[in-house]
């Protein structure tokens, strides 16, 4: 068989990792030595990474992170952030999200909550978990509309089957009594069975009158705070500091 039908056959079956596989063998000299299950085996390796990039960037792309940029390499330790290092490992190795714990990132703005939350959650998708992130306007938005097109069980089910959930920036807007009713059957949802990343600037002490319905507030905080792993950080904001670094870099005139 010709080589260029059966590389098109290979892409017409969707094995792009082995069409790709095969024709960097035909160009590399040191393959021609090698027995004939060595080279199928790695064109075999060659199709596995294929997949698991390209899975890889589809949980990327449904989970709409906040920051794409932001990675746990990429995470600045040096700077103090008043973090037990204990506790900044356990949540780093992300054996939370197998037990179901949620983890709730509070502290001032600009301490870095959201990139930290945003690089957990993208190590969560590298880790083949499923991953949805919203801020919490937004996540008003998504019941406010299924609400309207009576969908509001659809985004339930969609949301609690999601491995880890993010809602960002949770105290900045004002919630309705439907939108408190709503948060209250995702966490109930979820309780024990999936895990949730929450970022605030105000601190857990003061979500319950954040709520402002003690019911409701007992309700949810029951089922989002007992079975969470909790980080306060602290410190000057790091857009500040990286605003004063600008600064201090641009040449003297």
């Amino acid at each position: 068989m010709l080589i260029e039908p059966l590389i098109q056959q290979l892409r017409e079956m969707r094995l792009h990792g082995l069409a790709a596989a095969l024709e960097q063998q035909l160009t590399d000299r040191e393959i021609e030595g090698m027995r004939f299950e060595e080279r199928l085996a790695l064109m075999i390796q060659h199709e596995r990474a294929e997949r698991a990039n390209s899975r890889l960037a589809q949980r990327l792309r449904w989970a709409r992170l906040p920051q794409t940029a932001a990675c746990m390499e990429d995470l600045n330790t040096r700077t103090p952030r008043g973090i037990d290092p204990v506790t900044l490992a356990t949540v780093r190795d992300l054996s939370w999200i197998p037990k179901r714990y949620n983890v709730l990132l509070t502290g001032p703005c600009g301490v870095g909550k959201s990139f930290f939350a945003t690089a957990l959650a993208h190590a969560a998708c590298r880790a083949d978990y499923s991953v949805r992130c919203y801020r919490l306007p937004r996540l008003a938005e998504e019941f406010a509309r299924a609400h309207a097109l009576q969908r509001r069980s659809a985004l339930l089910r969609q949301i609690a089957k999601i491995d880890v959930l993010l809602i960002d920036d949770f105290g900045l807007a004002i919630l309705t009594d439907q939108l408190k009713r709503d948060l209250l059957e995702v966490l109930e949802d979820r309780y024990d069975k999936k895990s949730t990343i929450i970022t605030s600037q105000l601190p857990v002490e003061e979500w319950h009158g954040y709520l402002n319905d003690p019911t409701l507030a007992d309700a949810i905080l029951d089922r989002l705070v007992h079975n969470a792993y909790r980080l306060t950080l602290t410190g000057e904001s790091m857009r500040k500091q990286k605003s004063t670094a600008r600064s201090e870099a641009k040449p003297a005139h």
